[in-house]
């Protein structure tokens, strides 16, 4: 029996009547006549459905943000517990995928860790700087379209985040957001020099004189924002001069900046518990 006539009636066996039993099993048909991708994929969200199934976000190397059906993953079985842990948010994974621009839902054949955290899903603070990076994520990726330079930078950054320490990890956050905006077309311009010293945020530029509105960055803070802009490689967060305050009050300008350029940018509800942990 062909594999995906054997899920086909595996699935119908947990639905009820007839015609639901007939779509879902012309739905698995159909997707077996799909074409198969091999793409990798960071998760993003990741939401329970049924009993022993998940509807699994992820930012994908090939088609951008897509959401995944992923049947049975949390059933356990003799050979041992479910694989949902494999799609815990920031997890790496290689993929299999059936794929289809006409469906808001795709489903994976295959999966598998494409990068094996060490200390991300076990590190507290690591962990919570994780999930703010990932919250940031959702927020700015509005269209499903790739982008293999995104993909590269966010894969990147959770790799490199997985292996920093000291003050490379405290200055993550700061490091990630101000680098992220690059990619979504609001990038501050690195203009720093002594005459513009002031950060206008709405405008995204260093000004030479105070703005008519509030929204700046001044003295050693809009200073600290143009080393920022220079870090290319995460190991050269070392050399910042940054205390807990000086980076508590840095990450909330930076947000405020999203906020002025993202539609419906929101609260970001993982900033508390970054900053307690931070500052712990």
């Amino acid at each position: 029996m062909p594999v995906y006539q054997y899920c086909a009636d595996e699935l119908a066996v947990t639905l009820q009547g007839g015609l639901v039993y007939r779509a879902a099993r012309a739905e698995l048909l159909n997707i077996s006549k799909m074409e198969l991708h091999k793409t990798k994929g960071i998760v993003l969200r990741t939401v329970k459905y049924g009993e022993t199934s998940l509807i699994v976000t992820a930012y994908t190397e090939l088609f951008g943000v897509q959401s995944y059906l992923v049947n049975g993953v949390r059933a356990s079985s003799r050979k041992g517990p479910g694989k949902a842990n494999l799609f815990q948010p920031s997890a790496i994974l290689d993929l299999v995928v059936y794929h289809s621009d006409l469906k808001n839902l795709q489903r994976i054949r295959e999966f598998r860790w494409g990068y094996l955290y060490r200390h991300v899903f076990f590190d507290v603070m690591k962990n919570a700087v994780a999930l703010f990076m990932v919250e940031l994520l959702q927020k700015c990726l509005k269209q499903p379209e790739p982008n293999t330079d995104l993909f590269n930078f966010i894969e990147d950054s959770f790799i490199h985040l997985d292996e920093c320490g000291g003050a490379v990890l405290a200055n993550y956050p700061l490091f990630f957001a101000i680098h992220l905006t690059g990619f979504f077309g609001f990038r501050i311009q690195d203009l720093y020099s002594e005459r513009s010293s002031i950060l206008d945020l709405q405008e995204g530029i260093f000004v030479a004189e105070h703005p008519s509105h509030q929204k700046v960055l001044e003295g050693s803070y809009s200073y600290i924002t143009s080393q920022l802009l220079r870090v290319r490689q995460p190991d050269e967060l070392k050399g910042l001069p940054l205390n807990q305050e000086s980076r508590r009050e840095l990450l909330q300008a930076f947000l405020t900046f999203y906020g002025l350029h993202v539609h419906d940018f929101g609260e970001m509800r993982t900033l508390p518990v970054l900053q307690t942990i931070l500052s712990a």
